[in-house]
């Protein structure tokens, strides 16, 4: 959805921020991360190092059951050695579309199913050291099927009801950022266009 831009937000100045590509290179490339070290060309034509990492993008999915709770998962992340409770996600594969990779995410960590899935916006979590961008939607119209994990991911899927999760994350009680935006983006599209209530007051 465009958004109109309040006054206060600026940018007929902002080219006299911008950086250009001087040089770059590849450091690093492994099943995920592709690390690149460039060098940046400043507004004042100066040279600077710019280390960053190229992302594929993800989608990550809420599937709204119509009791109002949500299918989440509680997943092992091995930089911070913890459990931590999330929304179903994933990155986006080659030539995948961002719809494609909601419903293949939802299958494959929750074994869900929807009818329907609806954008409810995007956002960049890692701005100083990466050009990812999360793609959040909703889905509803839900199905329970077989559970068909990746070999090498380990999840437990729980019902958590929505409102409950958006006032836990709002406490501090997550922690993970793709699961505290995507719950906020989510809440805001719910209580604008939900197709159902669900109890989503504030």
């Amino acid at each position: 959805e465009d958004m109109k831009k309040p006054d206060w937000d600026d940018s007929t100045q902002d080219d006299r921020l911008v950086e250009s590509t001087h040089s770059s290179v590849q450091a690093y490339r492994g099943i995920l991360l592709d690390v690149r070290k460039d060098t940046a060309r400043l507004p004042d034509r100066a040279l600077s190092d710019r280390e960053w990492i190229k992302h594929p993008g993800a989608c990550a999915v809420l599937p709204v059951f119509e009791d109002g709770t949500l299918m989440m998962i509680r997943q092992f992340r091995y930089p911070l050695r913890k459990v931590f409770l999330e929304v179903p996600a994933g990155k986006i594969d080659p030539g995948e579309s961002i719809l494609a990779t909601a419903e293949r995410e939802l299958a494959e960590e929750t074994g869900v199913t929807a009818t329907r899935l609806v954008h409810c916006g995007s956002f960049h979590p890692c701005i100083g050291y990466s050009d990812e961008v999360i793609h959040v939607f909703a889905a509803w119209d839900l199905k329970q099927d077989a559970h068909r994990m990746d070999d090498d991911e380990f999840l437990l899927p729980i019902r958590v009801p929505f409102t409950e999760a958006l006032a836990y994350s709002r406490k501090g009680g997550i922690g993970d950022a793709k699961t505290m935006c995507s719950l906020e983006l989510a809440a805001d599209w719910w209580r604008r266009e939900g197709p159902f209530d669900i109890g989503l007051d504030g």
